[in-house]
């Protein structure tokens, strides 16, 4: 009975780990040595080295291994959750540059008011970059957003909300 929990518990950590990629590989041991690699393999691999370790909780603590004391945890879950459900009408929304499901993609990122106007221009006009095929997967959809966000000197900021 004790093992089956050990191993649920052991199995949930490792897929909250895992589904919160960005944020664990953002700083120790895990993040250096499997810097750049993608996939679920390398995730897993530098969970693992940061958790087993203990070096990413000391490098926190400490403000080393790329860590910051003063770092923000993030979570995209309510977006991914967002552009799953409702890809085909942000789509939509997107190649026009206006619409219900964009404009509420917009608030879930934290657009301002004042920066609308260019969000929904510049979906419009990359909208080739974030959905460039009809089988793509809403967190690719986001990615290239976040990426088209990057590139934007005056949207750029909103990128880190992807």
């Amino acid at each position: 009975m004790k093992s089956k929990l050990f191993l649920a518990l052991g199995f949930g950590l490792l897929l909250a780990n895992s589904a919160s990629a960005d944020s664990v590989g953002a700083c120790g041991w895990g993040s250096k040595l499997f810097d750049g690699q993608k996939g679920i393999i390398p995730q897993i691999l530098a969970v693992t080295t940061n958790g087993t370790s203990g070096n990413q909780t000391f490098g926190i603590t400490s403000g080393t291994s790329g860590c910051e004391q003063n770092g923000v945890v993030n979570s995209n879950w309510k977006m991914s959750m967002y552009m799953g459900d409702n890809m085909n009408k942000v789509a939509r929304d997107m190649s026009v540059g206006r619409g219900e499901a964009l404009e509420s993609l917009a608030s879930l990122i934290g657009v301002e008011q004042n920066d609308k106007a260019l969000f929904f221009a510049t979906t419009k006009n990359e909208f080739a970059k974030i959905l460039p095929s009809s089988d793509v997967k809403a967190g690719e959809v986001l990615a290239s957003l976040k990426a088209v966000l990057a590139d934007n000197s005056q949207l750029a900021k909103y990128s880190a909300n992807i």
